[in-house]
């Protein structure tokens, strides 16, 4: 499909996802007083905003647009597409129910919620401008504001813990932006563009471009902690206050995931060889089982949820070879975008219950969960419903997702992977099932502590959304048609 040039459309659509975000990041900066209403107010217009381009997309198809009226390649080129809505409104919908949370999450303790606002709000601009960048150093850019503000949330809640976590995610995120910047470097000096479209019509398998595709890979996989990259992720998400947790495993994480997704398929398939495509695919496997065995062993909620979490994202790179090198809207490549998708409601379900139960007993011990659930029956029934989504059980989108992947791994003669998918589900049931038994088993609790009921909502809402995605499968993928390359 033809992109349509957007700048002919009134009020420019595909700004606003952008533009929204960094207004509120600046008012609540400038307003503290003021942060809580501005960005829960923000988080919903944005959210608007992502839903009046999705129907535009949907109805006029791709479209582009340069800001200042500067084609490329010298000015910014933005472009939407079905992915690119997709993931736009996987952003806007668990931003705007993360921020709900957050308004009331705050309140409990004694954290200076202000700082967070603006941080969130900036992350969230840089998100959908990665999302929507199509010049492979404005995708840097977003990455390096992203990362920049990812460090402060989770620095934001204090003490010796937080700062030693964000400590080492700031390591982590500069060492993966540096890799990626060093592959745009080569590409630049080996084709001369930054201009994905120019850059996918002109690459070609010389050694600049394969080195700079191990680069870019490299650091993006250690972005999103890919096995066996994934030692910093744990620590960093299980020791961040439950918003920052929901944020940075449900959204942060698929940012470096769509950025190698985009290259990979629309401007990389010409420097891939099978060897690197199918390494990609059998680290995300072993990913799979490594991250949900060591889910069954942790004694913290958090600890197992980011644990999960690894586990989860292996499912996101088993795509790769599943799909082979140019599978742009194969059954593989949208079973892994729905994956992306459900993941992030599931996970920042788990992650925002954890925090009800956790302020509730006092610590996010499994073992403390005894008989909560006489409490907070919200709070366990959202981790339930999401784990179904991880599980892969019907009508959840987890199971759209893991039903295209094992139909593409039996249709390409790969069991192995189908193998690490069916094992990779039974070990979610185990560590899923083993909270929700200990939640309801017998015993007084040791919820002493009163918490606001959007707390509970807001998390419940998550869950549903992800265990009901099965049903909109077919509208998700007619939309992830729009825009795919001929």
């Amino acid at each position: 499909m033809t992109p349509v040039d957007a700048s002919l459309w009134p009020f420019d659509l595909i700004i606003w996802p952008i533009v929204l975000p960094l207004i509120g990041a600046t008012l609540s900066f400038v307003l503290p007083r003021l942060a809580v209403p501005l960005g829960v107010s923000t988080a919903f217009v944005t959210l608007l905003s992502v839903a009046a381009l999705l129907l535009e997309v949907w109805a006029v198809g791709a479209e582009s647009y340069a800001l200042g009226g500067w084609a490329a390649p010298l000015g910014i080129a933005l472009y939407a597409d079905g992915l690119s809505v997709v993931m736009l409104l996987m952003a806007g919908a668990v931003g705007a129910l993360i921020s709900v949370y957050a308004a009331g999450y705050f309140k409990l303790g004694a954290l200076d919620i202000a700082i967070f606002w603006p941080l969130w709000l900036f992350l969230w601009a840089a998100l959908n401008a990665i999302f929507l960048s199509n010049d492979i150093f404005n995708l840097y850019v977003g990455l390096e504001l992203m990362g920049i503000s990812a460090v402060g949330l989770v620095v934001v809640a204090g003490g010796r813990t937080a700062v030693v976590a964000g400590t080492r995610y700031l390591l982590v995120s500069l060492i993966g932006s540096l890799a990626y910047l060093l592959g745009v470097a080569l590409l630049y000096g080996a084709f001369g563009t930054l201009d994905l479209d120019t850059l996918a019509a002109s690459i070609t398998p010389v050694p600049a471009a394969w080195a700079a595709v191990a680069l870019i890979t490299v650091g993006m996989a250690l972005k999103t902690a890919l096995f066996p990259l994934h030692f910093w992720l744990p620590p960093t998400h299980a020791s961040a206050p439950a918003p920052v947790s929901a944020l940075l495993s449900g959204l942060v994480a698929k940012a470096s995931f769509y950025l190698l997704l985009r290259l990979w398929f629309s401007v990389f398939p010409a420097a891939l060889t099978p060897a690197v495509v199918h390494l990609i695919g059998l680290l995300g496997a072993f990913g799979i089982l490594w991250g949900s065995a060591l889910a069954l062993r942790q004694s913290r909620l958090k600890l197992l949820i980011a644990y999960s979490t690894v586990a989860q994202i292996g499912y996101l790179f088993v795509l790769f070879p599943l799909a082979g090198p140019n599978g742009w809207g194969s059954e593989a490549w949208s079973g892994g975008v729905i994956q992306a998708f459900s993941h992030a409601f599931a996970k920042a379900a788990m992650f925002l219950s954890a925090g009800t139960l956790a302020y509730a007993v006092g610590d996010d011990g499994i073992e403390s969960l005894g008989g909560v659930t006489k409490h907070l029956p919200l709070s366990v029934v959202a981790f339930g419903l999401a784990g179904v989504s991880l599980i892969g059980l019907p009508p959840s989108g987890g199971f759209t997702a893991k039903w295209l992947l094992l139909l593409a791994a039996f249709g390409t003669g790969q069991w192995w992977h189908a193998l690490a998918i069916l094992v990779g589900s039974l070990l979610a049931a185990g560590y899923v099932f083993r909270v929700v038994q200990v939640a309801l088993s017998g015993g007084q609790g040791r919820a002493a502590r009163l918490t606001p009921r959007r707390l509970e909502v807001a998390s419940l809402t998550l869950a549903l959304i992800a265990l009901l995605l099965g049903f909109a499968s077919a509208p998700l993928l007619q939309l992830l048609s729009i825009g795919v390359p001929a």
